[in-house]
């Protein structure tokens, strides 16, 4: 008889597979004392309560950016758990909140050029398993980060495992190899200090938390074999057809308070979008009209926390008066000041808007500077990027980023691109309110159309983005082209783009510079860009040459708050202006007339440019 063979051949396979070294089950039946305990390994003291999924909707934590797991604050202490040349790394997870560094379980220290220890993890796309060994680099620290190749959707269940054999390091999602590297060999490096820590990417300088669901997080000192692997998705592969959870956001307190306090997003010419964020469920009202006597309303009529209310029907280039009043279940009641909104411009109207970027981790700058521009009573704000320092970070957006544009955002519309801080993060779609796919899009304002695009994503020739471009600029019937992303084609910056201190540079992001062939053919006449933090300003460019006639000037406009850059040390021919500062720029057009100001931090003007189409030539004041 074949038949009562295969159970044994099957536990001959298991037998000879690793042992764990620790096992956390991650359910309800696990805590008692406020103490998580594990089915191998050290018990951990929590810092809060948990949230589980009941056991009928399969079991598992559901953790938020709030949990701190922390099996040692110190790997060191617990070293005999440590796998040392071989390893597995399992768990079941989903991932609620996408970001540029996730962690699962892990011990490491990542700081510059110390990179040490391993983690199982996720990008923004995909999941990763990133270690360091002594084989590389004579030892001295590099991680390596196996990527797989399926990208995973979000709330939706996977089973995900990092395998090392002290040649390769494999990883499986849902039982199927998604990716190797050869890169690392030898024994693991662990750091001199780290913590050994579950949901979250952690070292002794960042906490990225992991939100979503985990349950049965394992490790092991062996390397395990594909067909165990298989087996032990197959023996829960239940899992894998969960629904999609996305738990709804819980109240962060007993009292009703704004978390994010209205602002404007994407004004047209007859509609504009109302954004905020409560403490708690609140239900209400957004009165608005052309006087503060509000004719007119917009209900909300299901408990939200963050809410978006979209008011149309308006008309065209002109003012109006808005407020928002909520309550919440326990009937406490919060209500805004009684602020004002203007509509988009229509063609042959003049208008005037501002420019600020870079404005992370500096809320104090940002507030600043959005008082002067506030001041200047702009049309609207444009926005190139890095809004905030880790857009994967909530409290970046709460803390930091709001907090320091509240005055300037909740009457006048912004129009943001991504940074490469924002981390493509779930929290800037939850909080930018623009057309689909919102990491690319287009507006009109007067006489001018605006292109907003990424350059963290692919720009070449051929690319999505590349492709919509050249159609929206070729259709566009704009008298003033402005093109806005992030990086610069063209700066003077001393070592974003090589060390100009040791050798010339590229000077400019050489895959955004694809893009001004684009600019060229369609007579684009100013591109806004941010990521240096500092102010420059070109002659006009066409062809990759300074041209008197005609031509695209490109601006780099990144002193909203981050941390100063320098010029290198030598002068480009592109260069007009380059100045050190936090700053911020208004832009005022009037048929073909255009005039760019630039002010520092104490609102002193310390550049000035004006484009006349009908000379096609430009004068310049310093």
């Amino acid at each position: 008889m074949i038949t009562p063979l295969i159970p044994l051949l099957v536990f001959a396979l298991l037998h000879d597979d690793p042992d764990a070294l620790v096992a956390y089950p991650l359910q309800a039946s696990d805590v008692s004392s406020e103490t998580l305990h594990a089915q191998l390994g050290p018990s951990i003291v929590l810092e809060r309560a948990l949230d589980f999924v009941p056991d009928e909707q399969g079991g598992g934590v559901e953790l938020t950016e709030q949990d701190r797991l922390v099996i040692a604050d110190d790997f060191k202490a617990v070293k005999d758990l440590l796998p040392l040349q071989e390893m597995t790394v399992s768990a079941w997870l989903s991932v609620v909140q996408p970001r540029e560094w996730g962690g699962v379980l892990g011990c490491i220290q990542d700081n510059n050029d110390a990179e040490t220890g391993w983690v199982l993890g996720y990008d923004s796309r995909q999941f990763t398993y990133g270690l360091a060994t002594e084989g590389p680099d004579d030892g001295n620290g590099l991680m390596t980060y196996v990527k797989g190749k399926t990208p995973y959707e979000e709330g939706r269940m996977y089973h995900i495992v990092g395998t090392y054999d002290g040649e390769t390091a494999r990883l499986f999602v849902n039982g199927k190899l998604d990716g190797q590297s050869k890169v690392q060999s030898g024994p693991l490096l662990y750091p001199e200090a780290a913590p050994f820590t579950i949901g979250s990417y952690m070292d002794d300088n960042e906490f990225h938390p992991h939100v979503g669901r985990l349950m049965d997080v394992r490790l092991y000192d062996m390397a395990a074999s594909g067909d165990w692997v298989r087996h032990q998705f197959d023996h829960h592969a239940h899992r894998a057809s969960f629904p999609v959870r996305i738990p709804p956001e819980k109240p962060i307190s007993d009292d009703l308070d704004w978390q994010v306090p209205p602002f404007l997003q994407y004004a047209t010419g007859d509609s504009i979008r109302i954004v905020f964020e409560t403490t708690r469920p609140v239900t209400g009202v957004v009165r608005y009209g052309e006087t503060s006597e509000f004719n007119l309303e917009k209900r909300i009529a299901e408990p939200l926390m963050l809410g978006e209310v979209l008011l149309d029907g308006l008309d065209p280039d002109e003012p109006y008066f808005y407020q928002v009043d909520l309550q919440d279940d326990g009937e406490q009641r919060i209500q805004s000041d009684i602020l004002t909104f203007q509509t988009a411009a229509p063609r042959g109207k003049p208008i005037g808007f501002a420019i600020l970027s870079d404005t992370q981790d500096n809320p104090v700058v940002s507030a600043q500077l959005s008082e002067h521009i506030w001041e200047q009573r702009p049309g609207f704000l444009v926005h190139p990027g890095d809004l905030t320092g880790t857009g994967s970070r909530k409290g970046d957006w709460t803390e930091e980023f709001f907090p320091g544009m509240n005055g300037l955002l909740g009457r006048v519309t912004m129009y943001p691109v991504l940074g490469n801080h924002e981390q493509d993060a779930r929290h800037y779609y939850k909080y930018m309110s623009l057309p689909d796919p919102e990491y690319y899009y287009s507006f009109s304002q007067g006489d001018a159309d605006f292109f907003m695009i990424d350059t963290n994503r692919n720009v070449a020739p051929g690319s999505e983005q590349y492709i919509w471009l050249d159609e929206v600029l070729a259709e566009s019937n704009a008298r003033w082209k402005f093109v806005v992303h992030h990086h610069p084609p063209y700066s003077s910056d001393e070592n974003d783009y090589g060390d100009t201190w040791k050798g010339r540079g590229t000077r400019g992001d050489l895959r955004a510079r694809k893009l001004t062939t684009l600019y060229d053919k369609h007579d684009v006449d100013l591109v806004l860009n941010g990521h240096i933090h500092s102010y420059e300003r070109t002659w006009p460019i066409s062809g990759g040459r300074v041209v008197d006639d005609g031509g695209v000037v490109y601006t780099i406009t990144g002193g909203g708050g981050g941390g100063l850059e320098t010029p290198g040390p030598s002068r480009p021919s592109f260069n007009n202006t380059v100045r050190r500062g936090h700053h911020y720029c208004m832009v005022r057009l009037n048929g073909d007339t255009l005039e760019f100001f630039a002010y520092d931090l104490d609102n002193r003007l310390f550049d000035h440019m004006r484009i006349d189409k009908r000379r096609r030539g430009l004068d310049t004041v310093e």
